[in-house]
Order: structure tokens, then sequence, then C-alpha cells
């Protein structure tokens, strides 16, 4: 399972299943679960955790140092959860100690080729982040979020549930749930519907969901009233209520 060719340091735990490819180089601190799989040529750097079945193809670099600046050899963490698909020269790095030291990928997701998650990210599960997508550091990438090719994340800034940006969108405020957006400048384009439906969002959800979007974006509404619009909504409609969290929080704004 382990290529003879490649570089496995004594202090890394690899469980006994985990296959790694010619000339990969995994370093101390590493560990790594069953049913991965390791191309060749991927460089794997800790501490850094790494779940069940996930597969890292050629040339990616997980777990490297941090490109801040600030960064001075902390300790700083890396996590990956199970079933994830990192291809061809994705780049991951761990955290900072001026956040909270750790960059976090969930489950089930699919980073294409050239993919880059900067320090101190936080990923949920079933993400896409198609090629050359990139997310600066700090920034929280929110479940069933899908972000198209060349799309560019300012760092501290959140993308919502269920949301969706168009091929080279550069997105420097937040993006609540269910929203798809696009454009240079970036601007919002009304929901992901078709991306709903195809999470099994009954027909009535998505009216009442795009209905809340034009609550926000149509109706002339300063954030603070259409808030309050959002909170009578939510009562019957559940799903909204992550919508009405959302801009609830958000430090930075909602891109608007």
């Amino acid at each position: 399972m382990i290529h003879p060719t490649a570089i496995i340091d004594p202090k890394a735990e690899l469980a006994d299943d985990v296959s790694v490819g010619p000339y990969s180089i995994i370093g101390p601190g590493v560990q790594i679960d069953s049913g991965t799989s390791v191309a060749s040529h991927v460089v794997i750097n800790g501490p850094s955790i790494i779940g069940k079945s996930n597969t890292i193809y050629q040339f990616a670099s997980v777990g490297e140092d941090p490109q801040d600046k600030k960064y001075c050899n902390e300790v700083t963490y890396l996590e990956i959860g199970d079933q994830n698909i990192i291809r061809e020269y994705c780049t991951i790095h761990r955290g900072t100690a001026q956040d909270k030291g750790l960059t976090r990928v969930g489950s089930n997701n699919l980073l294409m080729a050239y993919a880059h998650v900067a320090h101190d990210c936080e990923i949920g599960n079933d993400v896409v982040m198609a090629n050359g997508a990139s997310l600066a550091g700090h920034v929280s990438l929110d479940d069933f979020a899908i972000l198209g090719g060349f799309t560019l994340v300012h760092q501290f800034t959140r993308i919502g549930k269920y949301s969706f940006s168009a091929m080279g969108s550069s997105i420097s405020l937040d993006v609540p749930p269910y929203v798809m957006v696009g454009g240079r400048p970036t601007k919002p384009f009304g929901i992901n519907s078709v991306g709903l439906e195809r999470k099994g969002f009954d027909a009535g959800t998505v009216q009442e969901i795009r209905r809340a979007y034009k609550t926000i974006y149509k109706a002339g509404l300063r954030l603070e009233e259409a808030i309050k619009v959002l909170e009578t909504m939510s009562e019957d409609t559940p799903k909204i209520g992550c919508l009405l969290a959302f801009v609830q929080d958000t430090r930075r704004g909602i891109l608007r």
C-alpha cells in the first residue's frame, strides 16, 4: 500500500489500509485514517488529522504552513473529515495563532484542481469548490455551498448554506444561504432554485425562500426592517430560519 519511493516520517500515523503513491512525502504529526488514498507526488505536513476514505490526487499540498507573514512556526492544526475528494494541485493550509489555530474541512466535499483553502478557514460538508476557487484566511464555507471556477473569497467572509457563485465571482461580503451571486462586481441574482430542487426542497418551500429573498433584496427595506419580516415568515417555513439567523449574525454585512 506504500510505494517504496514514498517518504513517511516515523512520527506519522497511518491506518494499515492507507495507500501512498510514488514520491509522496508525509511529515511528522500527520494522522491518516482507514480507506484514504494518497496519490503520487503529494506533500502532507502536520500537525494534520485526515479522516476516512478520502482521495487525495497527485501534486496536492495539504497541511502546509499558512501564508501569513505573522506566522512564526507556532504549532497549528488542520483537520479533514471523511470521504473528501481533493484534486490535483489543491492547497490546504493549517491555521494561525492569531485565530483559533485550526483549519477545518468537513466531509463529502469536492475540491477541484487548483482550489485553495487558506489558514483558519472552516468548510462544512457537501461543498463543491470548482477549479481555481480560492478562500482567503478565516473564511467560513457552509454546507452544500458551491463556488464556481476561479471564485475569489475575501478574508473573514462567510458563504451560507446552499448558495452558489458563478464563475469568476469576487466575493468580499457575506453571501446568505440559498442566494446565487455572480458578475463583476459580484451581485446577487436570485436564489439557487436548481440546487435546492436537487437537494429535495419541495416547490412550496422554494417559493417561500424566493419570497424571503425578495424581502431582503427587492422590497426596498432596510436590513433591519427585512429581518422583522423574516421573523414572521420563519414561523411558517423553518428553512427560512437558517436565512434569518445568518443575516442577524453577519459581521461584514451581506452582499446586497
